[in-house]
């Protein structure tokens, strides 16, 4: 995701990376960190993982394993800038009237329309880009390539920062990216203020200003802001106090551009004739020939875990996503964070998460892997408890507790609110296959 990297409870970053690999294809949220990290990478899957994470946005578990919320309608089509190579496709021999240049870029065109990219230059990205911020230098990356993204580095004479700015398609359904304009649950992202509002025609946009890494290791601050309009697109503009969105030096105390000129970039008129060169969502099968991954709805979820819960639990934060939901409990002894990912389809990973540690096959053919692990959120004396189940068929059931509200901030209890045993009971209830499932 939330999001997502973001909510956006990482895990199983490297035990995933066949789920990862699975679901790129026909997916929002790629390879998630390094998400929303691995094989969903396409183009500038990287920027759009990092976008997504930020808000907790993919969190978006039916990409990867454990942990994300909001955003889970997000279907980034495709990336970012992208060049004919040797490595793609081979373009068809020139024709007479017709250069060997032409060819290519037909064929790469016909490419980014077979899978749902737009084909846009980079170019004319930039342009908007540079003509709705205030004055200062720039640095485009890759501004002969063409894609629906545009990444630079800007300098205002007070410290480089790199800035972005993606246009997508929210995807189907009538609620189709109201995760990326909510501002996220603070038990997952910490930010130091987020705003949402509802503009003259229909537009929803969210400005959030957040960092680059939930726990704060690094003090590199993101600043982004979304906008939805009424005829479903995304305008994704992030923006950094470093040259980089991580590996660089900090440059400045914040990003260059104030929320309100943040706003002004996503709202500018500029980028409406580009949305309207961004393809419909394709409609096909992920790469297994499986259709995409389902899941129940985040309200039912939600309730459905809450009814699992262990009886005593007095409950604070919540929230969700279609699949995924989580709650922070106390049983009297501090605060606990409970979080569950329900999947279909996943049956190609059962090797990879399933192929070692404390598994059990149950009569009915279940894998069930029991997992205790430290916290990886940056909070001190953070422990991280699972089970995680696996159907014949790829139904796929985790539910993880901490010993913390949030996995960012230091422990609260020597031990999770519930023990493994109640954690598997909860993955293993009959519930979860009665809720009906939609597609993400």
């Amino acid at each position: 995701m939330p999001q997502n990297e973001g909510p956006q409870h990482e895990g199983f970053e490297e035990e995933l990376g066949a789920v990862l690999r699975r679901t790129g294809d026909g997916f929002a949220a790629d390879d998630r960190r390094e998400l929303v990290a691995g094989g969903l990478r396409r183009g500038r899957s990287r920027l759009i993982r990092r976008r997504l994470a930020v808000t907790g946005g993919a969190l978006a578990l039916a990409a990867v394993g454990i942990g994300g919320a909001y955003g889970g309608s997000l279907l980034p089509i495709g990336g970012g800038p992208e060049k004919v190579s040797a490595a793609g496709p081979k373009a068809p021999e020139p024709t007479r009237g017709t250069s060997a240049e032409a060819e290519a870029e037909a064929a790469a065109e016909a490419r980014a329309n077979r899978r749902g990219e737009a084909h846009i230059p980079v170019k004319k990205l930039a342009a908007v880009l540079k003509a709705n911020t205030p004055a200062g230098t720039w640095k485009i990356d890759n501004e002969d390539g063409r894609g629906q993204s545009v990444l630079g580095v800007y300098d205002d004479g007070r410290g480089k920062a790199a800035v972005s700015v993606g246009l997508y398609r929210a995807g189907a359904g009538g609620e189709s990216g109201e995760g990326q304009v909510t501002c996220p649950s603070k038990t997952a992202v910490p930010y130091d203020a987020c705003t949402m509002e509802q503009l003259a025609g229909g537009a929803r946009l969210m400005v959030l200003q957040g960092y680059e890494y939930p726990d704060k290791r690094e003090e590199t601050k993101q600043w982004r802001a979304v906008l939805l309009t009424k005829d479903g697109f995304l305008i994704d503009a992030s923006e950094y106090n470093a040259a980089a969105e991580k590996g660089a030096e900090i440059s400045r105390e914040n990003p260059p551009f104030t929320p309100a000129q943040l706003k002004a970039l996503v709202t500018a008129d500029g980028w409406r004739p580009l949305l309207k060169q961004i393809p419909s969502l394709p409609r096909q099968q992920n790469g297994s020939g499986q259709q995409p991954p389902a899941a129940p709805g985040a309200d039912a979820t939600q309730a459905t875990l809450r009814s699992l819960l262990p009886k005593g639990l007095t409950f604070g934060d919540r929230g969700g996503q279609p699949g995924y939901a989580f709650v922070v409990v106390d049983d009297g002894r501090g605060k606990s964070l409970v979080q569950i990912n329900v999947q279909t389809n996943m049956g190609d990973i059962a090797g990879d998460v399933f192929g070692s540690g404390d598994v059990t096959t149950l009569p009915d053919g279940r894998l069930v892997k029991l997992t205790q692990q430290p916290g990886e959120k940056g909070g001190s004396g953070v422990v991280w408890w699972s089970a995680d189940t696996l159907a014949p068929d790829g139904f796929r059931v985790v539910v993880s507790a901490f010993n913390t509200g949030a996995q960012h901030e230091d422990a609260t209890r020597a031990e999770p609110a519930l023990t493994m045993e109640q954690l598997k009971a909860i993955a293993l209830s009959p519930k979860w296959r009665k809720l009906p499932l939609t597609s993400n």
